[in-house]
């Protein structure tokens, strides 16, 4: 049975506090995995949330300051150090090569495993698997930032009742499926599109076009929130959003999922997140995200 779920390893934006470790997501997609911007402590919270590196197929940094990228040194030499079966892919801004490389090899140990290294220079697409095809976009921070997308392809939905009506059964279902018409009757009389379903990650950013082009049609976006609506001179002076900039990101997209994350170490009070949120007007789906929880993707439309 597949699953589509987002695990939550850290929540924290520059520090980590008590109870807040940095940033660290994992999104599992079928039998996929796909671990963002893994800050100093992922590794532990990995344990702490029963991920292994086994489950590890790709790696997507956004920047490289150490909230988002200290923990590749670790997680890197833990890939290798399990002899993790399967090639991992690691995908981060080219711009930072250097730290990429420093992290990698931050101390010595044997490397074991194929980790092949996709640095992201410009929006578009960066791979294609049968089940999704993942994205980039430039977004608005101090240092080049990129988000990432993941596009489920459509599919058809084969209607029962109208097969029934033109007397379409068996083998011949299969066969208006691959030709698009079958003795006269077109594919779209019988069937519907089936949308594919959409994840965006969006970090550290201004409100930029790179971050709607993202969220856009999500059925499942993370967002950071760093500061409430009432610093948000200082959102845009370091390259942040508010939780009421991040709502609004979402209720102009049409995301159906919000989960908001990477909170500033000055508030205590996370409820105050989601008043503001939802002040925007936002009516999905709302998740004020916790180190350990589970996220499911909605069920499809």
């Amino acid at each position: 049975m597949s699953v589509r779920e987002l695990v939550v390893l850290g929540t924290a934006s520059q520090v980590p506090t008590r109870h807040r470790n940095h940033n660290g997501y994992l999104l599992r997609w079928d039998g996929q995995g796909l671990l963002f911007d893994p800050g100093e402590g992922t590794q532990r919270q990995m344990l702490r949330a029963g991920v292994a590196a086994h489950d590890l197929d790709r790696i997507c940094v956004t920047h490289f300051h150490g909230d988002h990228s200290l923990g590749l040194a670790g997680v890197i030499q833990r890939i290798n150090l399990d002899q993790v079966p399967h090639p991992v892919t690691a995908h981060y801004p080219a711009s930072g090569q250097r730290f990429f490389d420093r992290l990698r090899h931050a101390t010595a140990y044997r490397e074991t495993v194929s980790l092949t290294q996709q640095p992201v220079s410009a929006d578009g697409e960066l791979d294609r698997c049968a089940s999704y095809t993942l994205e980039a976009r430039k977004l608005s921070h101090p240092v080049e930032s990129y988000g990432y997308r993941l596009v489920e392809p459509d599919a058809r939905r084969m209607l029962p009742d109208r097969l029934a009506a033109h007397g379409i059964t068996g083998p011949d279902v299969g066969r208006l499926l691959r030709a698009g018409e079958l003795n006269g009757v077109a594919l779209d009389e019988v069937s519907e599109t089936r949308p594919g379903q959409r994840f965006a990650f969006v970090m550290d950013t201004r409100l930029c076009s790179g971050a709607y082009a993202l969220a856009e049609g999500a059925d499942l976006l993370v967002i950071e929130s760093t500061f409430l609506d009432e610093d948000i001179q200082l959102a845009v002076d370091h390259g942040h959003l508010t939780a009421g900039q991040a709502a609004g990101v979402a209720m102009d997209a049409g995301v159906r999922h919000l989960v908001l994350t990477h909170f500033s170490q000055r508030y205590s009070d996370p409820s105050e997140f989601e008043r503001q949120a939802r002040a925007t007007g936002f009516t999905g789906e709302l998740t004020i995200a916790q180190d350990l929880m589970r996220v499911p993707l909605p069920k499809r439309r």
